[in-house]
């Protein structure tokens, strides 16, 4: 910048020549520049494809943002992989190609920027905090954590590995509790899909995951997710193909805009 503002009086090709040459440095540079501020004017200068892994938690509300990000940037197109944060984790430092990673807790985050596979440094953009869902009615009449490990009740959880697995047994240890569970889901969608379909009566999920099955299970709160609140860290990856269109889902995702359709989803505030 210094150099270019001494020859503001050379001849106006010249000013040009120099404009153009750092647009087209700038264009070079951009997959490494994680602090660059992207395009979120929607005039349409973005384009390509934007794939995204994320937690499974995340499929409703990504979902909605992506049609909004389209809409917002014509040419653009959102693709993501939805599951568990581990696995995603797994994949991406094994070479699966992606642009960016939403994981459900900093530890599966930090499986990619330990492998050096993130680009800067991961920022929380919502908090989830767990919740019992039961069978409609709950027939089993549960209203307490203490209440899945009574003799009789069919529960699921989350494998220890995954977030919401984890995030649980955090829980349990912290009630003093023990229980087994019937089977260990590799994602929080597929716990909760075993209570959508009576094949067990309870299972330990998040809240925004009970809002979003409706009236298929019946949440039952409990104090001791406030001893289990995971934060979910967003990042741009080193390898991303679209690096400008993912800095810009990312700015999506943190903007206002981003925040109401989380916090619509049952999501907490970082």
């Amino acid at each position: 910048m210094t150099r270019t503002a001494r020859r503001t009086r050379r001849p106006l090709q010249v000013a040009a020549g120099a404009a153009a040459g750092l647009l087209a440095l700038s264009a070079c540079s951009s997959g490494s520049d994680s602090s660059a501020k992207p395009d979120s004017t929607g005039s349409g200068k973005l384009s390509g494809e934007v794939t995204v892994f994320a937690a499974a938690s995340l499929k409703e509300s990504f979902t909605a943002l992506g049609k909004q990000f389209e809409k917002e940037h014509p040419g653009t197109k959102v693709t993501f992989s939805f599951g568990g944060s581990d696995s995603l984790a797994a994949s991406i430092t094994g070479g699966a190609p992606a642009d960016v990673f939403a994981s459900a807790s900093p530890k599966t985050m930090k499986i990619v920027t330990d492998a050096g596979d993130a680009s800067g440094t991961p920022a929380t953009f919502v908090r989830n905090e767990l919740e019992i869902a039961t069978v409609p009615g709950n027939p089993g009449k549960i209203s307490s954590l203490k209440d899945l490990t009574k003799a009789g009740q069919k529960v699921v959880l989350c494998d220890k590995e995954v977030p919401c697995g984890a995030a649980a047994q955090k829980a349990l240890d912290a009630s003093r509790l023990k229980l087994t569970p019937v089977s260990y889901e590799q994602d929080v969608k597929a716990a909760l899909t075993k209570v959508e379909l009576k094949e067990a009566d309870a299972a330990v999920v998040y809240k925004t995951d009970v809002r979003a099955a409706g009236d298929k299970v019946e949440g039952v709160a409990f104090p001791e997710s406030a001893d289990a609140v995971n934060d979910y860290p967003i990042a741009l990856l080193k390898d991303a193909r679209n690096a400008e269109a993912a800095k810009a889902f990312i700015a999506l995702v943190r903007s206002a805009d981003g925040q109401k359709v989380l916090a619509g989803a049952g999501f907490l505030k970082p």
